[in-house]
C-alpha cells in the first residue's frame, strides 16, 4: 500500500503564487511517476503535470510557462510550484502516484482546494 500527503493549498489573489507537496510512503517502485490532477465542479479530474522517476516531464498546455513540478526521490516527494496563478485555477488537486511493475498501480491523496480569486 501507498499514502500520499498533501499540502499546501490555500487561497490566492490572481497573479499570486502557490507551492503544493505531495509526500509518498509505503511500498514505492523505483520505477513511478508522481503528478497532479485537479477537478473543478462539473469537470472531469484532468492532468496537471506529471513527473516521472527519470525525470521526464509532461504538463496540461493551460499550465506551460506557469507552473513547475519537480520531485526529490530520496524523500518520495513530488511539489508543484504555481506562479501566475489564474481564477480558472481554482480546483481541488490530487496528488497522483504511478508505479509500474508487471501492471500499473494507482494511488490519489486526499485532495488539497486551490482558490484563486479575481
Amino acid at each position: 500500500q501507498v499514502q500520499l500527503v498533501e499540502s499546501g493549498g490555500g487561497l490566492v489573489q490572481a497573479g499570486g503564487s502557490l507551492r503544493l507537496s505531495c509526500a509518498a510512503s509505503g511500498s514505492i517502485f523505483s520505477a513511478n511517476a508522481m503528478g497532479w490532477f485537479r477537478q473543478a465542479p462539473g469537470n472531469q479530474r484532468e492532468l496537471v503535470a506529471e513527473i516521472s522517476s527519470s525525470g521526464n516531464i509532461n504538463y496540461a498546455d493551460s499550465v506551460k510557462g506557469r507552473f513547475t513540478i519537480s520531485r526529490d526521490n530520496a524523500k518520495n516527494t513530488v511539489f508543484l510550484q504555481m506562479n501566475s496563478l489564474k481564477p480558472e485555477d481554482t480546483a481541488v488537486y490530487y496528488c497522483n502516484i504511478k508505479l509500474f511493475s508487471i501492471r500499473e498501480y494507482d494511488y490519489w491523496g486526499q485532495g488539497t482546494q486551490v482558490t484563486v480569486s479575481s
